[in-house]
């Protein structure tokens, strides 16, 4: 591709800094106005410490769970669970070799610590949505944002359009976990028509693209879909990138020969995967996309559903830099549904304390990984495995939720495969086969022909099901593709810094 081309294909996926309606960005402009909203930059959640004080002092005795607009200023990597930050360094948990069995360092960045969500598909949401605020493509004073999803992502969204005063639309599957709908229930303006349950759990994307398009037909509805929309990738190369680079850094300091081996992801909607390309940028380290075993899409075109929630899957999103992958990881949710109940149960944390000899301390730290957090860390202990790691070698992956939003099904799970109750016996089993054993993850390392063949799959998706032009689905095939997203986020700054002046919230000093 030349430079032409990359730049056709780019504006013909909404990737853009033209305004689109200046009658739609003059209301938007006015409603930001009216209601006292600033909008963060990419750069500023990229590096919480360049956010000027006159922001930071509002967050003081703020509620970071607040529908608060003052909360955007916290959609970064850099906080705490208390709310304070941002602090210097992201939180994060390392993974001892006694719980992992592999020498490899494993860190895993906490995802929780975000706003209003306890996830961080925060940042997701706002990255789909700011460039179409500051280009006159979504006007909050007319439009309903719908926000497809798996789960987080959808909150995420209806977080934002909360924030605004706007109509948001969670569309997720009816499968999903209870703690979600019970957010989604408070949170919604309307939540009887505001919260759309398609069939299926995880596995059931497409049902959520054919409820999307029903909805489109509405000239009202704006479809912001995470797993279209590059903005999702490019916030989390601009953003999450930086951060994890930070947790690096930090975690290696006096270690002159620690090398960044591996990003590893769940892929869902795909964007987090695009940190990768930025640690790839930085440091050469390998980008692992991880998936169900259970539905083994990208291992092997496969199907079938799990309960690994937080991951979509039975298709390749759009946003995934397939040919820049370099490993698929598929992880069972036996494995990931025992270890939730062995790292949130007195019995399962004993286990760990007095008979494998952890911190009481770390232990307790487990309860920050949900689902798709422990599927991560499997992935991890299995490219280390495979590629025989040893100390000098690091993985950094994400915590993307917490337990929290899995005690109901953790109950279930509980009552049906341990009814007379989860003791001592059943830590151990849990612990044997899943950590020492090993064995519920396949790892594939990705030569060109089988990114090919998973980059093809998303043709049946993109192409002949939601109407992408051929072209443009082959264009994502040359890096030059990616390479030239690289300057929307300065430019959307720009953009950010401009709408803020006209708004009258900008603060520089």
């Amino acid at each position: 591709m030349d430079d032409q081309e990359v730049a056709r294909a780019h504006r013909s996926l909404g990737l853009t800094t033209e305004i689109a309606d200046q009658a739609v960005y003059d209301r938007t402009v006015q409603r930001f106005a009216d209601r006292n909203i600033a909008l963060p930059t990419f750069a500023e959640l990229a590096d919480p410490a360049t956010i000027p004080a006159a922001r930071l002092e509002p967050l003081v005795g703020l509620d970071r769970n607040e529908p608060d607009s003052r909360n955007l200023f916290r959609v970064h990597w850099f906080g705490h669970l208390d709310g304070t930050g941002p602090h210097r360094v992201p939180d994060y948990l390392e993974l001892p070799p006694a719980l992992t069995g592999v020498e490899a360092r494993i860190v895993l960045a906490f995802g929780n610590r975000f706003p209003m969500i306890k996830a961080h598909k925060v940042l997701a949401a706002y990255s789909c949505l700011v460039p179409r605020l500051v280009t006159g493509r979504f006007d909050p004073t007319h439009h309903r944002a719908v926000w497809p999803s798996t789960g987080n992502y959808a909150r995420g969204g209806i977080a934002i359009s909360r924030i605004m005063d706007c109509r948001g639309v969670a569309v997720l599957p009816e499968g999903m976990s209870k703690a979600r709908f019970d957010w989604l229930e408070q949170w919604t303006l309307d939540p009887a028509h505001d919260i759309i349950r398609t069939p299926g759990t995880e596995s059931n994307v497409k049902e959520i693209y054919d409820a999307c398009n029903e909805l489109e037909k509405d000239p009202e509805i704006e479809i912001i879909n995470q797993f279209s929309e590059f903005s999702n990738h490019l916030g989390h190369y601009s953003v999450t990138g930086p951060a994890l680079a930070s947790v690096f850094s930090h975690a290696t300091e006096g270690h002159a020969n620690a090398r960044l081996f591996a990003f590893i992801s769940a892929s869902g909607s795909a964007g987090t995967l695009g940190a990768g390309d930025y640690l790839k940028d930085q440091f050469g380290s390998r980008t692992v996309a991880v998936e169900a075993l259970e539905c083994p899409t990208l291992l092997e075109n496969g199907f079938g559903d799990h309960n690994i929630q937080g991951i979509g899957d039975k298709h390749v999103p759009l946003i995934h830099n397939v040919m820049n992958t370099d490993d698929v990881v598929a992880v069972s949710d036996r494995s990931t549904d025992a270890l939730d109940a062995l790292f949130n149960t007195d019995a399962g944390r004993a286990h760990l304390v007095d008979r494998v000899g952890l911190d009481p301390a770390l232990v307790e730290s487990l309860v920050h990984l949900g689902y798709s957090s422990i599927c991560n860390a499997l992935a991890a202990i299995s490219v280390a495995k495979t590629y025989g790691l040893g100390r000098d070698d690091v993985i950094v992956t994400v915590a993307t939720d917490g337990s929290e939003l899995y005690d109901a099904e953790r109950a279930d799970y509980l009552a049906i495969r341990h009814p007379d109750g989860y003791d001592a016996v059943a830590a151990a089993a849990d612990f044997a086969r899943e950590l020492e054993a090993g064995d519920t993850a396949q790892h594939l390392p990705l030569n060109e022909q089988e990114r090919r063949r998973i980059f093809n799959l998303g043709y049946f998706t993109w192409v002949e099901q939601q109407g992408t032009s051929f072209e443009d689905f082959t264009a994502r095939a040359d890096q030059r593709f990616w390479d030239g997203l690289r300057h929307f986020t300065a430019d959307w700054d720009e953009m950010i810094r401009e709408f803020n002046e006209r708004t009258g919230t900008r603060r520089d000093d």
